[in-house]
């Protein structure tokens, strides 16, 4: 009984160790992407297979498929779907390739003989085994440098994007820095050729044919028009109107440079035929109808069409509008494209894996631009996360039990040979 509970000791705690320490990573952004916990496996599995260097292979693989499988059970059972199936792949060849690696880094050559083990074949041996398990942990490290997503890069061909607004999207609000960006413009930009306006009346020269409207300041009826006929002669325009504006600002209220704190472009989604009737203050952080998710804040809803159907958080997906030869995408809320929305490392925007969000991509697709790779599997509700992880800690404990039961008799240094019933050691070569 006793071995038994040192041998589930030796399997248990490097499998849940490796799947708390790529859970913060995971909980951190919400999504449930296997390569979260790659790194974590590979220095687990490692230092595992180097302390269970003397412990046959069969158990040192089952302790990897152990702490793999945990981390696998774990992003089906909270995304409510299967991961990604090469990221899946990555982490077994991951797991398999670092605990063989730490074992190779410690285990002295096998020999039948005190005489063999002192000679010179011995010692050639030991080196090749230790440059496997090194080539084995480069392999892995290249791994996980090329397979998880890979940041969003430019396409060649970026058509003309202009954009209006209020918001400190190219500059600092206090004037503290020339022109500066924000996380979703150094986005747009590799898809878009991004120009911003300060006058819609500029658009007649420019040559785009989408706009970003986003909580521009107020605008005059000749500006008004003028963006209403650059969309019904063929424009596209994506419109954020915030009735409701949440965006941070350092600014005191008052002061004009701040960004307005709500829409002040009700006279022109009137003559669109938009009609506000309410707003949802909360913030929802909910899936459009093909599974994508976008959080909002302070949400305006709409009437539109001839049967006064409502657009918003329960059919809120950008609603389209036919203008002329244009087009009208309307969302009654700015502060998704706040980096706080939709990003967990503001220094990181084109990594999608540090998303907490897919607005980025959504409003890359609202606009009509090249679709962003990736398939973001997003955690369920806090009690479905809960589940799947105490169901995860059940399943690596019972299979821990497993391993312990299986290797009942196997003892350090038994790599190629199993203990008799007699207590003598039989040689697996000579059967």
């Amino acid at each position: 009984m006793k071995a038994a509970c040192v041998r589930f000791l030796w399997l248990w705690p490097p499998s849940i160790g490796l799947f708390l320490a790529g859970l913060y990573r995971a909980l951190l952004t919400g999504q449930v992407d296997p390569w979260d916990w790659g790194a974590p496996a590979a220095v687990a599995l490692a230092g595992a297979g180097f302390v269970l260097a003397r412990h046959s292979w069969r158990m040192r693989i089952w302790l990897a498929l152990g702490g793999v499988g945990s981390v696998l059970l774990f992003c089906t059972l909270a995304a409510a779907r299967a991961p990604d199936p090469l990221a899946a792949l990555g982490l077994v060849v991951v797991g398999v390739l670092t605990v063989s690696a730490g074992a190779m880094l410690r285990k002295s050559p096998s020999a039948s003989s005190e005489v063999e083990k002192l000679s010179r074949n011995a010692s050639r041996l030991r080196l090749r085994q230790t440059g496997v398990g090194l080539l084995l942990l480069l392999f892995t490290i290249l791994l996980l440098w090329r397979g998880p997503a890979q940041p969003v890069h430019p396409v060649p061909d970026r058509p003309a994007l202009a954009v209006i607004t209020g918001l400190p999207l190219f500059w600092d609000e206090m004037g503290r820095a020339g022109p500066r960006d924000a996380p979703i413009i150094t986005l747009l930009r590799t898809r878009f050729t991004v120009t911003p306006l300060d006058d819609p009346l500029q658009l007649k020269a420019s040559p785009a044919r989408r706009l970003l409207l986003a909580q521009p300041r107020a605008l005059a009826p000749a500006q008004l028009v003028a963006i209403d006929q650059w969309v019904r002669d063929g424009g596209t325009v994506l419109v954020l109107a915030d009735p409701l504006l949440r965006w941070p600002s350092d600014l005191p209220l008052g002061d004009r440079r701040r960004a307005p704190s709500v829409s002040l472009l009700q006279p022109l989604l009137t003559h669109w035929g938009f009609r506000p009737i309410d707003i949802k203050a909360a913030e929802i952080r909910d899936r459009t109808p093909d599974g994508y998710v976008v959080t909002l804040s302070g949400v305006q809803l709409f009437l539109t069409g001839p049967d006064d159907r409502i657009v918003g958080p329960n059919d809120w997906i950008v609603h389209r509008k036919p203008m002329g030869r244009g087009e009208v995408l309307l969302l009654g809320d700015a502060d998704p494209i706040d980096d706080r929305l939709w990003l967990a490392d503001p220094a990181r925007p084109l990594d999608p894996r540090y998303w907490v969000a897919d607005t980025p991509a959504r409003v890359v697709h609202w606009l009509g631009g090249a679709p962003i790779p990736g398939d973001r599997r997003w955690m369920q509700d806090a009690q479905g996360v809960a589940q799947a992880v105490g169901r995860t800690l059940l399943a690596g404990m019972i299979w821990a039990i497993m391993g312990a039961l299986l290797f009942r008799r196997e003892r350090p240094g038994s790599s190629h040979g199993t203990k008799g019933e007699d207590g003598g050691m039989k040689d697996n070569k000579s059967g």
